[in-house]
């Protein structure tokens, strides 16, 4: 599987080159995770990846079609989101902040990798993360880790600055 810091290394020189700075548009829904839970993030296209909640993660729906769920590390979850409004068992809705870097997915990005439609890599959780072409791929401000966003679910819920 292609590692993280493979994918690091090839695409962080596009991405400063040609990469465009966006920020998420709209609200999402969150709450403290349960230990142990098996969080599977899915898009209008499948399954994107998965996850499993750690002490402290936050369990994160975007207010997309699918209302994908992912999680969050706790030191993230802070940096990312400000409280609007308390809401029923646990649930908050949620103010993003913050921006991030992406660029649009091409064949011609994949084939780097000798794949065509589909490429598989490291997600920053470890777990296994799909990419297609018209996909997002995406960094934060550190630029310490590098992860996908899928098309449909981009354009529903992020901007550009």
């Amino acid at each position: 599987m292609i590692t993280q810091k493979e994918m690091l290394t090839h695409f962080l020189p596009i991405l400063e080159k040609s990469g465009k700075r966006y920020k998420k548009k709209s609200m999402v829904r969150a709450k403290k995770a349960q230990a142990g839970l098996l969080v599977v993030t899915k898009t209008s296209d499948g399954d994107e990846t998965q996850n499993t909640a750690e002490a402290g993660d936050w369990l994160v729906e975007n207010q997309t079609s699918t209302n994908e769920l992912y999680l969050v590390k706790a030191e993230t979850f802070k940096k990312k989101y400000t409280l609007v409004q308390s809401l029923e068992q646990g649930w908050g809705c949620y103010q993003p902040k913050g921006e991030t870097t992406g660029i649009i997915v091409a064949k011609e990005h994949l084939e780097a990798f000798g794949a065509t439609n589909v490429m598989e890599f490291q997600a920053p959780w470890k777990a296994t993360m799909i990419v297609k072409p018209g996909d997002m791929l995406v960094v934060p401000p550190e630029k310490d880790e590098i992860y996908r966003i899928a098309k449909k679910e981009f354009g529903e819920t992020y901007v550009q600055i």
